[in-house]
């Protein structure tokens, strides 16, 4: 097989705990045509100075805050675009990766050149459940559904491919542009991977390539919350139909009234968070 270059870039913040295992299996990878690129949004636990001591075959970034998810990745895909990568990879600072795992990814994207973006079959830690097999959104509820099945062959009807681990063709960047930073946290992706839907696109979820993800959160959950709301809410309005525009606004005025109701019950952080979104959605651009 042909190897094209790649580009892993990894994202991270305040990930000490677990980067190190993952670079360290990133490094073990098969592949013999890549590079990684190590993006940090101003970690404060010492883990841009651990690697930047420990590996040596990285090229590191270091931003001076927090930019979240969809600018902090675009740095690195800027960075990699502008030096002739053919794929990238956005991978989570969280995750185990098999030594074969992007030799299949690419071997796949290869085949079939409409695939856009693909995704690792992804496991959670202990190896034997899954974590993201495909994901749908469902438009009436405003809420997206991440798949957990066994697959027998590989996926192509995911509506949106997770942000945890995603090989993408170069050119849909070129075609589609970067990840909207309007996202500062979760959301991110299932736009993108709209996006390449809309420019004819297929998403695919690779049955021989396997991760692991780690999953370790540094947001606390009412922080988690808000971001979810506040991205999802941001999403709806951005890529809802004509048709589906009037429900949408409706849905939304009833899950506000629920909140204000959840507020009068019990004054709890949760709901405290989710009446935040709301008001910060108003000022959103």
């Amino acid at each position: 097989m042909n190897f094209p270059k790649v580009f892993i870039i990894i994202l991270n913040y305040n990930g000490k705990d677990f980067i190190k295992k993952t670079l360290a299996s990133v490094f073990r990878i098969n592949y013999p045509n890549f590079e990684v690129v190590f993006v940090d949004n101003n970690s404060v636990d010492g883990s841009f100075e651990l690697i930047k001591r420990e590996f040596s075959k990285i090229t590191l970034i270091k931003n001076s805050e927090n930019l979240g998810f969809s600018a902090g990745n675009n740095i690195g895909i800027e960075y990699a675009l502008e030096r002739g990568a053919d794929y990238i990879l956005l991978l989570n600072y969280d995750t185990e990766v098999e030594n074969n795992f992007l030799v299949s990814l690419v071997e796949m994207m290869e085949e079939d050149k409409k695939i856009g973006i693909a995704s690792p079959l992804i496991f959670e830690s202990d190896g034997l459940r899954i974590w993201f097999s495909g994901g749908k959104i469902n438009w009436l509820k405003m809420k997206s559904i991440q798949e957990r099945n066994t697959l027998r062959e590989n996926y192509f009807g995911s509506d949106y491919i997770s942000g945890c681990a995603m090989l993408i063709r170069a050119e849909v960047f070129r075609r589609i542009g970067l990840f909207d930073e309007k996202y500062f946290l979760y959301w991110e992706d299932a736009d993108f991977s709209f996006r390449a839907k809309k420019e004819g696109y297929r998403l695919a979820v690779c049955l021989k390539s396997r991760i692991l993800h780690l999953e370790k959160s540094q947001e606390k959950k009412e922080n988690k919350i808000y971001w979810l709301v506040l991205s999802g809410l941001i999403f709806f309005r951005k890529n809802s139909s004509l048709f589906l525009r009037p429900w949408i606004f409706f849905y939304t005025f009833l899950r506000k009234l629920k909140n204000k109701k959840d507020l009068k019950r019990e004054k709890n952080a949760i709901a405290k968070a989710v009446q935040k979104a709301y008001h910060d959605f108003k000022y959103a651009k």
